[in-house]
């Protein structure tokens, strides 16, 4: 069994609650499922959970290279040199990264508010990226829009590999069929 969760913001990707963070057993109750790869309290987007633990290995282990999708707001323009430097890959302080796919892109149409929202400075405009990555270092994603001079504000995963948010809703989950 595969499940797709469309996680909120403020939700570990864990069944436990801690501290302010709230756990995945106050959104899916099925016993024997656990979670294929994680996503920060404070990302949201598509988390997947299986049954299967060769699935879980596949989907989760940096060594398949499962492609991740992410939906980047930052505080600042999106521009060339900023993708350029995405595209080839960033140093971080734990070493370099493998190239991404990156492009600017207009705000979501469909995009669900985000509870709390995000901060917003009035001096600083945001702008959107979509970042596509073949790693799952910790916090990757802000650490490498931070590297090129763009402090990540909203973070949403929309796809691993070939499975996707589609129309679920946040706090929403499914079972994939085959």
């Amino acid at each position: 069994m595969l499940i797709r969760f469309n996680k909120p913001y403020g939700v570990l990707s864990q069944f436990t609650p801690e501290g302010r963070w709230r756990g995945l057993k106050d959104f899916i109750d099925l016993p024997g499922v656990y979670v294929a790869g994680r996503l920060d309290a404070d990302s949201e987007g598509l988390l997947l959970l299986t049954d299967d633990g060769q699935m879980q290995a596949r989907i989760a282990d940096p060594r398949f290279k499962m492609e991740k999708t992410y939906l980047v707001q930052v505080e600042g323009v999106v521009d060339d040199k900023a993708l350029a430097e995405l595209s080839r890959g960033v140093t971080l302080n734990d070493g370099p990264t493998l190239p991404a796919r990156a492009r600017a892109m207009a705000p979501p149409a469909s995009l669900w508010p985000r509870d709390p929202p995000i901060r917003e400075r009035q001096s600083i405009p945001t702008s959107w990226l979509e970042l596509v990555i073949r790693e799952g270092r910790n916090r990757q994603v802000r650490r490498m829009t931070a590297a090129v001079g763009l402090p990540t504000l909203r973070l949403i995963r929309t796809a691993v590999g070939p499975y996707n948010l589609d129309d679920l809703s946040t706090g929403s989950w499914k079972v994939i069929t085959a």
